[in-house]
């Protein structure tokens, strides 16, 4: 069995309880990168070509970065670098809407993801087959995503995908350890696939349980584009993230993120792409298999919940279901 993935906030312990710190060393590091970068821009732009030109999809690169190129609208920041919401970081990201329930991306009851094709290669046990298969499948995520935020008028820029090698990995949330409980990690407009924490050994070939695990991912990522994250968030600081009424925001978070993911499967299979129903009745059936149940925890749901809310999602694709901040008590435990 295996516990649900999770998404981390800075101030906000990992599971299983690592320290968050405010941001990690390499953004220092960074910056002396661009500081030196500005001295020799001429040689360095051309040695950036020929390098991009030669190392397309290097299957020893265990910290490779996928960022799309589609053009953005004019006046919207970037997701990655937008701080929570607190008494020290009191800024959030240009255009988003800090509500929950009554948040606008909620209210239209016609209102779901456009039915296409995604197409994706095939699933693989290795590595480099595994980064191919995020790698589309974000794609096809940021396609049917970005639409929809837009037509509210709410910023979109796509998420940057990691692939963290080793049994840790730095974020902007602290430093996170890969176990049964970090198959994928959203932090800040970030997300974490570690290899090692995919459990390939016991799932293999499963596309539709990978597909499912990162639709999850990026439906945090819908969450902070919009503002529900940050909304969130500042209710959670405000009662307590360990007391009741903290963790059940939590659970409504995490829940939420089910139900985007079944909208993103349930609209894509069988539309002539990759997305078979083979793969989303895998997704389907492994949701039961996930939550609080199975990790022990208080703050992603009962198992029979978080498989309710993803075929929610999944079954009906309209995001107005999906309202978990209006739920009811019992369907949030």
């Amino acid at each position: 069995m295996t516990p649900s993935p999770h998404e981390q906030r800075p101030d906000s312990p990992a599971h299983p309880e690592p320290a968050c710190a405010a941001k990690s060393p390499r953004t220092h590091l960074i910056a002396i990168v661009v500081t030196c970068a500005a001295v020799i821009t001429l040689l360095a732009t051309g040695v950036a070509v020929l390098i991009a030109a030669l190392s397309t999809d290097d299957d020893t690169d265990t910290t490779a970065q996928e960022q799309s190129t589609q053009a953005q609208p004019n006046g919207q920041g970037s997701a990655a670098g937008a701080r929570p919401p607190s008494e020290t970081t009191p800024n959030v990201m240009p255009g988003k809407v800090l509500e929950l329930a009554s948040h606008p991306l909620l209210q239209s009851s016609d209102v779901g993801l456009p039915n296409r094709a995604c197409q994706l290669p095939p699933w693989g046990t290795t590595e480099k087959a595994a980064r191919a298969f995020f790698r589309s499948a974000t794609t096809c995520l940021n396609d049917a995503w970005a639409p929809l935020l837009r037509s509210h008028n709410l910023p979109f820029t796509p998420p940057r995908l990691y692939f963290p090698a080793g049994e840790t990995f730095d974020s902007d949330c602290g430093r996170i350890e890969v176990g049964l409980s970090t198959a994928a990690y959203y932090c800040e407009g970030e997300l974490f696939l570690p290899f090692n924490g995919l459990q390939i050994d016991q799932y293999e070939d499963s596309p539709g349980v990978y597909l499912a695990l990162i639709a999850h991912e990026y439906g945090h990522h819908v969450q902070e584009l919009a503002g529900i994250m940050d909304a969130a968030w500042r209710k959670i600081y405000r009662v307590g993230e360990d007391s009741p009424a903290g963790q059940e925001m939590s659970r409504r978070k995490e829940l939420q993120a089910q139900c985007f993911s079944g909208m993103f499967l349930g609209s894509h299979v069988n539309r002539g792409g990759s997305i078979t129903r083979e793969m989303y009745d895998q997704a389907w059936h492994d949701q039961e298999t996930r939550g609080d149940d199975t990790s022990g925890g208080h703050k992603h749901g009962s198992n029979e919940n978080y498989a309710m809310w993803w075929r929610v999602g999944a079954l009906d694709n309209r995001i107005s279901d999906c309202n978990t901040f209006k739920a009811s008590t019992g369907s949030v435990r």
